[in-house]
């Protein structure tokens, strides 16, 4: 995965973190939350805040 598959990157983190509600969670956080994950690989340089605030919309999306 990289950074622009936001709706994998969504689905993956609502996979992880089931009871974790998105709008709760720091962008910091989600950063490394989205790196740690199995099949993601980018470079941390390759996201902004407008990548994080749309994988958090596609992970509120999936969590409803």
């Amino acid at each position: 995965m990289k950074w622009t598959d936001t709706i994998q990157i969504a689905e993956a983190l609502y996979d992880q973190y089931p009871d974790i509600d998105p709008l709760t969670v720091r962008f910091t956080d989600l950063l490394q939350w989205v790196m740690q994950l199995d099949g993601f690989d980018d470079l941390e340089s390759n996201c902004g805040e407008r990548i994080l605030e749309a994988i958090q919309m596609a992970w509120i999306e999936e969590s409803e």
